[in-house]
């Protein structure tokens, strides 16, 4: 059968919008199978629970498993890097941090552009750090841990979850605004960096506050201060470093992410359903307990944000 020109276009046209056709249905059914949450940093540091809690609900409210995917390492440009290079389907996620903020201008040679390839899709929370010690190290004040650095340089030894992550950069911060020599050693994570502190291998860090409240309240760690700009509610009786450093403060944040290219309407699934958890009075009292104080917004709140910080930092 011959076919008129118009029935020709007609039909070109047709095959043409069939993928972006498919691409609107898939993201109509979605999610239509679990979800991968790729987190950076191991199991039992902040942005593993961070993305444990977030992960549940969005598995309870959206109807499908979202598994967490443990990809440590590289200040946790391992995990970003899995993420960019994933398909852009919505079913490989990013669990973002201020880490990936501080890597754009840390790093040089990166095989990604975070802002370019990340799509962002929605904050969670921001929660200071802490900074702690070993109770082996005779100080209790942010004074007392500036004289006795000064009296030994050197020998206090400062864990982090690695080169370049918040908590590194947080304590480079305050060796410079204040003078004293801490010998840095990093780990690949929080978990082992907060397990050498709790056997005193190192002496000091400054730590998530999710994952080491619970050795605060317990007297196995010393919290002399938390590095926001002001007090926390939870923890009024410890001061910020701010009060004895001016001009110092160091916090984390963390969000959703996806590949660029993403549907639109998968991220604004997600934004929704992670901004109604962040509504929610028992998840915000669950991030209170952890720390943290929820930021919910849109999808460009979020790539605000990352830009903010990313200057910051770089600064």
């Amino acid at each position: 059968m011959k076919l008129s020109r118009r029935q020709s276009l007609h039909l070109a046209a047709g095959a043409a919008a069939l993928p972006a056709a498919s691409r609107i249905a898939r993201a109509q059914s979605y999610p239509a199978r679990p979800v991968r949450l790729i987190e950076g940093f191991g199991a039992g540091g902040a942005p593993d629970i961070v993305a444990r809690v977030v992960g549940q609900w969005l598995s309870e409210h959206l109807g499908r498993q979202f598994v967490i995917d443990n990809r440590t390492g590289a200040a946790g440009n391992i995990a970003t890097e899995a993420v960019v290079r994933a398909p852009p389907d919505g079913y490989t996620l990013l669990m973002v941090g201020s880490a990936n903020a501080i890597n754009a201008p840390l790093y040089e040679k990166l095989n990604f552009n975070f802002i370019r390839d990340i799509e962002p899709v929605a904050s969670i929370i921001r929660a200071p750090l802490l900074l702690m010690v070993n109770p082996s190290v005779p100080v209790r004040t942010i004074p007392d841990l500036i004289a006795y650095a000064k009296a030994n340089p050197g020998k206090l030894n400062m864990a982090s979850s690695g080169v370049g992550t918040t908590n590194h950069l947080a304590g480079e911060l305050f060796k410079m605004l204040t003078g004293v020599n801490m010998v840095h050693v990093p780990y690949r994570g929080a978990t082992p960096a907060l397990t050498d502190l709790l056997a005193g291998q190192v002496q000091v860090t400054f730590g998530g506050m999710i994952s080491s409240i619970g050795y605060i309240k317990a007297g196995q760690l010393r919290a002399l201060a938390v590095t926001g700009a002001t007090r926390m509610d939870m923890l009024p009786e410890i001061p910020a470093v701010d009060e004895f450093v001016a001009g110092y403060e160091a916090s984390a944040f963390y969000g959703v992410g996806a590949p660029k290219g993403t549907p639109p309407a998968i991220i604004r699934t997600l934004n929704d359903a992670i901004n109604a958890a962040l509504a929610s009075p028992v998840m915000k009292a669950r991030f209170a307990d952890l720390g943290g104080t929820v930021i919910a917004g849109s999808p460009a709140d979020f790539g605000k944000l990352i830009a903010d910080e990313t200057e910051k930092w770089g600064r």
